[in-house]
């Protein structure tokens, strides 16, 4: 089983008194997530969600829960390497 599915919920944890229960800009953080998931954050882009991590449970949830079904996909899905002919006829649509 997956260690991600047995990390216990930062609501189910003693909180510390400084922790946020709501998050003012969770669309913007949301995007940061899937930027660090997905590997494209910038250096400042890890630095803020770092320092934001500290603090507001909404973002903590969100960051495990999308790392876990990132890793559930990734476990789960073969990966299998596109056929040279269905490339060819892409890159002959997308030059046309």
């Amino acid at each position: 089983m997956n260690d991600s599915l047995n990390t216990p919920s930062v609501t189910d944890e003693a909180q510390p008194p400084h922790m946020k229960h709501s998050c003012e800009h969770h669309a913007e953080c949301m995007k940061i997530i899937q930027a660090i998931l997905d590997g494209e954050a910038t250096e400042e882009e890890k630095d803020h969600f770092r320092d934001n991590m500290d603090k507001c449970i909404p973002c903590i949830e969100s960051y495990r829960l999308e790392k876990c079904i990132k890793d559930s996909l990734n476990f789960k899905l073969e990966k299998k390497p596109c056929p040279q002919s269905i490339l060819n006829t892409i890159i002959s649509k997308i030059n046309s």
